[in-house]
């Protein structure tokens, strides 16, 4: 048995954690630079309120539904999603993070009723909520994609909770089995299922399948001849076979890049300089975790498409010997700034590459080489800023009070990552 545990709505409902006050209004959270609605919950939705809108064009909305706004917050997000998955890891033997809010929950080796599934999966969705306050949905199958689609019921059919007599599908948990997949299934459309994207739901429309019902009795040879193996895969798990799995670990990445547009344009030197080795730092940061080394460093600056006169300069900068420092990622930057930077440019966009990443362990090291840098100093960096929060700790290259920084004004504290920001209990 495979469980999918989702939080609803996790950005909005991560705001709401720290302001119960929040909690049964309308929400909406901001992309960077203010820029999109990503997040909007249940009732901001009921409000008329779209996701994936410019946010200039609902903000008249936003304003007369009286929506709670905030910007992306993702020091206080990603905090609370370590402390919501270490929670669902205890209620399994196997935990695999599928997401910033999703977990899936493997129980090999368990034999239960499906009451008992049940009950275990509504004592999970206590703990969440009793130890971070964040709600969470739990989906249950026999393979991930019924799990999957277990969870899209478990939020969004609950009116079937009501109907259900027999106790199998209870508030804010679904488990699909032999017994409700009939009940479940027609009322999910094609697009809902995990791994069908909206071109393939497009086709399958286009054969008459429209509903997750109908896609678990399209035969296995048409469904290969319509989207491929990956299609007949998804047929074989919504009928309870087992085809997909999830490692323990992960591969690590290839390339690995932190770019930004800029909530004020850069206009001097020094501060496009701040901006790549902010991003240097960043990037080396993610390389050194996954314990790769950098061959290639790949940096440019751009100003808006939109501009006049639109710019887009790029550099790229191969190392005798591959790094992770980012105190020699920032002397390259340094020594290149007169290729990047052009007086009179207004830039709006930045960003830092590392290709041609190896691993730590397998570097074929040179005698001639010079001497490699200090990994005691990265290490000693990289501490200090898991322990007390990213930026603790950085290079003074990286500028004191950056000016060029995410346009985020509606920005709530920093509760549980930033010690000015820790709440305040008055206790009487």
């Amino acid at each position: 048995m495979f469980a999918l545990v989702d939080a609803n709505s996790f950005y909005c409902s991560a705001e709401q954690v720290f302001r119960p006050d929040w909690r049964g209004r309308p929400m909406v959270v901001l992309s960077n630079n203010d820029g999109c609605v990503v997040a909007a919950n249940r009732q901001a939705l009921a409000a008329g309120v779209e996701k994936f809108k410019p946010y200039f064009q609902v903000r008249q909305r936003c304003e007369q539904a009286g929506v709670v706004v905030c910007s992306s917050n993702y020091e206080l997000y990603g905090d609370l999603s370590s402390r919501m998955m270490e929670v669902v890891g205890r209620f399994a033997p196997e935990q695999h993070i599928y997401s910033i809010d999703e977990s899936f929950l493997s129980f090999r080796g368990w034999q239960l009723e499906s009451q008992d599934y049940l009950e275990h999966a509504m004592a999970l969705r206590r703990a969440v909520w009793r130890e971070c306050r964040l709600p969470v949905s739990v989906g249950l199958g026999r393979t991930l994609t019924l799990a999957k689609a277990a969870n899209q019921a478990a939020k969004k059919l609950p009116h079937l909770f009501e109907k259900n007599s027999e106790g199998r599908l209870m508030q804010g948990v679904c488990l699909l089995d032999e017994h409700n997949i009939a009940q479940v299934l027609p009322q999910l459309a094609s697009g809902q299922i995990w791994g069908v994207g909206r071109k393939l739901a497009a086709r399958l429309a286009g054969v008459g399948v429209e509903t997750a019902w109908q896609l678990v009795h399209l035969p296995l040879v048409q469904a290969k001849k319509v989207g491929g193996i990956e299609l007949e895969r998804i047929v074989r798990e919504l009928s309870g076979e087992r085809c997909k799995g999830f490692d323990a670990t992960r591969a690590d990445k290839q390339q690995i890049f932190s770019t930004r547009s800029m909530g004020e344009r850069i206009t001097s030197e020094q501060a496009l300089r701040e901006a790549l080795c902010t991003h240097a730092g960043i990037a080396a940061s993610k390389a050194r975790e996954q314990g790769s080394l950098c061959r290639q460093l790949y940096l440019f600056a751009a100003s808006s498409p939109h501009d006049r006169r639109s710019v887009h300069y790029k550099y790229q900068h191969r190392f005798a010997t591959p790094v992770n420092d980012v105190c020699v990622l920032n002397q390259v930057i340094s020594s290149v700034m007169p290729r990047l930077y052009e007086r009179g440019v207004r830039y709006y966009k930045v960003g830092v590459g590392l290709v041609d990443l190896v691993d730590v362990r397998y570097d074929q090291l040179d005698l001639f080489a010079p001497p490699p840098p200090n990994p005691a100093l990265m290490q000693m960096l990289d501490g200090v800023n898991h322990k007390y929060g990213r930026d603790t700790l950085f290079t003074a290259a990286q500028g004191v009070s950056p000016k060029w920084g995410m346009r985020r004004e509606f920005l709530t504290p920093q509760y549980t990552t930033r010690w000015r920001d820790i709440p305040t209990i008055a206790c009487k």
